[in-house]
């Protein structure tokens, strides 16, 4: 960790290494084994209280001592220890321990019951006491209504009949019998530890009659008790009965009648709190074999000081906080940001409303809104920082919280980052597998790996399979998904080439190829990209990765079907036009992309070998994209093919009509980057020439195809930018 154990920020971070079974979150204990170091000192505080029992023993034969303290700041397990402590004396004059828990007793007279069973139940079998057994018992007889006994002394119907002629023939006054049980206690010398915990939540009612009956009929010598509580708390309940009445004033001084002895609990400090969440990290860690990159480090201890520190305020906050961790870590470990993880299962167990709040503003925090009003805001960062400050008012976030919940959001989503007027990276969450990132988000909210993702054991075997050339499950499923999560998966991919892992980049140039005229997947970014793009930025990058003797002869596999010439074909032209990819120019004569030419040139021709005997009507898109793709690769060779064709029966406008694809603006159809390649293809002078008797006369000559008729409007349009001047009978203006 990157803060230190007295709770200062440094590099010199603390780490206790443990047994992966030290790991226990589950249990109600705020420490996470006997056997690890006492963090907050509990231990040496229990050894106090044991001590300072024998010397309230030697002062007073009868007493109550309070171990007060917040909720969940560690008070059961001192009591515990306390016991433990007392268990391990041997000695005859040592204490007898009783427990009772006053939360299940309803009223006075099953609670005294309750009380002297427990005690009774404390004393040795030996014949030494049994006498104090008896008279102990004849007491709680005495004072208890009949249909209580059974409680007491577990009596059946004959033994209950007998206790009543008993109770009404002999001396057995309450007062008589508590005389016995208190000259028995006194001549046995040995003292009973009476151990109540969680007093605090009680009623106002119930709290009452467990003080009646510590201070009023358990009033015995050698009987102390050692009861804990929350003292606050326990002045509200106190406040909430009709002997306190409203003041806390008079609650205090009903206690100080109570309590003779305060032991408060040592106060949870900044310290301790950083101790204890460095274990129990460290213990969550371990358990789920993680570790923690110095950035990661740097990140959770920026989280701590922000916002965590104010809220993990008691040993059970810390234990709680972490055990809810682990609950969901294993089916997320390895596929999620460990950081951002526990940054979520921090808002999940303690801000659930902003939790909700997550998912209902999914695309603004992940910057993938199609609403132009928030990719788009005008609003100062001022400004939409209040705007989530409102947002989280709305979720139930105290006020005093807001700042610190709005920190921890900024951490996790670069947009809220930016909103706060700080900048944020996008990529850098989606490179840690961030929530922040669509690619993951939602991996974060259903605590696993969803149906239609991919984990990433199982994407890193399917590179290995690729790699390796080993055909595997794993590799298959990638291939799968590269065609329908066509954004996410070359995303993935392209997260892992960055970080510097090797990737089979001739493998997956060759099964992108495979899988180009097959994608599925909807566009992205307002409908700006589409998985043909996605795939084709993809296999730019692999390609350069390639060495380059090796990039003609992949480029050349890839070619081998008509859809992944196109993408061998589009690949290359990126690659070597990497300042203007719709430049028709070639801009870099390498010995390799010299090679890839030819090749992939071969296989376009190879491919449209079948459209020899078809008219222009009846070419398919792949045909067409093969045509332009020729145009890329080796436009000397294409012009020849075409005209050979045009020569040989191919009409040049319904050419054209396959060639073009209609547009909803007609003026549009031929834009200048059309027109450079339609001259590469054919070059203008013999394409206005062939095009001639349909140019010259629009109203007497055009076709009653209304694309074609458009071709030829956006034709005439463009001729003057050919030199050209157009015929005298043309009856058109430039």
């Amino acid at each position: 960790m990157t803060f230190s154990a007295d709770g200062r920020r440094g590099d010199d971070a603390v780490r206790h290494d443990m047994p992966m079974s030290d790991a226990r979150f589950f249990n109600d204990e705020p420490f996470l084994g006997d056997e690890g170091p006492d963090l907050l000192g509990r231990e040496q505080y229990a050894q106090h209280a044991v001590e300072l029992l024998g010397r309230v023993r030697a002062q007073t034969e009868t007493g109550v001592l309070a171990l007060i303290g917040p909720w969940g700041s560690g008070k059961s397990s001192v009591l515990g220890k306390v016991i433990r402590l007392l268990q391990r004396q041997d000695d005859r004059e040592d204490w007898l321990l009783a427990e009772l828990n006053p939360w299940l007793y309803s009223d006075l007279e099953t609670l005294t019951a309750a009380l002297f069973s427990e005690v009774r139940a404390a004393l040795p079998k030996g014949r030494r006491w049994s006498e104090v057994r008896k008279t102990l018992g004849g007491f709680g007889q005495a004072i208890s209504p009949l249909g209580k006994l059974t409680a007491l002394a577990g009596l059946d119907s004959e033994g209950l009949i007998k206790a009543f002629s008993d109770r009404i023939t002999g001396d057995t006054s309450a007062s008589a019998a508590k005389r016995k049980a208190e000259e028995a206690l006194r001549r046995a010398g040995q003292p009973v530890l009476v151990v109540m915990d969680d007093l605090d939540r009680l009623t106002p009612d119930e709290l009452l009659l467990v003080f009646k009956l510590v201070r009023l009929v358990g009033h015995l010598p050698n009987v102390y008790y050692l009861i804990s509580f929350d003292e606050q708390t326990l002045l509200d309940v106190l406040q909430r009965s009709d002997l306190v009445g409203n003041s806390e004033a008079r609650a205090r001084e009903f206690l100080e009648k109570i309590i003779q002895v305060r032991l408060d609990l040592p106060a949870f400090r900044e310290r301790d709190a950083a101790a204890m969440s460095i274990r129990a990290l460290n213990a969550l860690l371990d358990s789920h074999g993680l570790s923690m990159t110095p950035g990661e480090e740097r990140r959770f201890s920026d989280a701590y000081f922000q916002h965590l520190q104010e809220r993990l305020q008691t040993p059970r906050a810390v234990k709680r906080y972490f055990g809810q961790a682990d609950a969901t870590l294993s089916s997320l470990a390895g596929n999620v940001d460990v950081v951002d993880f526990l940054i979520v299962t921090f808002l999940r167990t303690n801000e659930p409303g902003v939790y909700r709040l997550l998912g209902r503003h999914r695309a603004e925090l992940t910057g993938t809104s199609i609403d132009p009003a928030q990719r788009y805001s005008t609003q100062q960062p001022g400004e939409r920082a209040e705007r989530w400050r409102h947002r989280l008012r709305e979720a139930g976030v105290a006020e005093e919280h807001i700042k610190g919940v709005l920190n921890l959001l900024a951490l996790l989503f670069p947009t809220v980052q930016r909103d706060l007027g700080n900048g944020g990276d996008t990529k850098a969450a989606a490179q840690r597998r961030g929530i922040g990132s669509a690619d993951y988000f939602d991996r974060y909210m259903v605590f696993g790996i969803p149906d239609d993702d991919l984990p990433e054991a199982a994407f890193d075997q399917a590179l290995a399979q690729l790699t390796a050339d080993v055909p595997g499950e794993e590799a298959a499923e990638l291939l799968l998904r590269l065609r329908d999560d066509t954004h996410r998966i070359t995303r993935r991919i392209e997260q892992r080439r960055s970080t510097g892992i090797r990737l089979p980049a001739a493998a997956l140039l060759k099964a992108m190829a495979d899988s180009y005229g097959q994608l599925t997947a909807e566009p992205e970014m307002m409908g700006l990209v589409n998985s043909g793009m996605s795939l084709q930025f993809l296999a730019r990058d692999l390609l350069t990765d390639l060495p380059p003797e090796q990039r003609a002869p992949v480029l050349a596999a890839m070619a081998a079907t008509p859809d992944g010439a196109v993408l061998a074909t589009r690949t290359l032209h990126r690659v070597t036009n990497p300042d203007n990819n719709d430049s028709e120019e070639v801009q870099t004569a390498e010995e390799w992309s010299l090679q890839a030419r030819d090749a992939v040139t071969e296989q376009i021709a190879q491919h449209l070998v079948p459209t020899t005997g078809r008219p222009a009507e009846e070419l398919t898109e792949s045909d067409t994209d093969l045509i332009w793709m020729w145009r890329h690769t080796h436009p000397e060779t294409l012009r020849p093919w075409l005209r050979q064709r045009l020569n040989n029966g191919w009409e040049p406008l319904p050419l054209l009509g396959k060639l073009l694809h209609p547009t909803s603006r007609p003026h549009r159809l031929i834009d200048e980057s059309v027109l450079a390649g339609l001259d590469a293809m054919f070059g203008l002078d013999d394409l206005y020439t062939r095009l001639a008797p349909l140019l010259q006369n629009e109203t007497s000559n055009n076709p009653a195809d209304e694309h074609h008729a458009n071709i030829l409007q956006a034709l005439r349009e463009h001729r003057p930018a050919t030199g050209q001047t157009p015929p005298p009978d043309s009856g058109t203006t430039a």
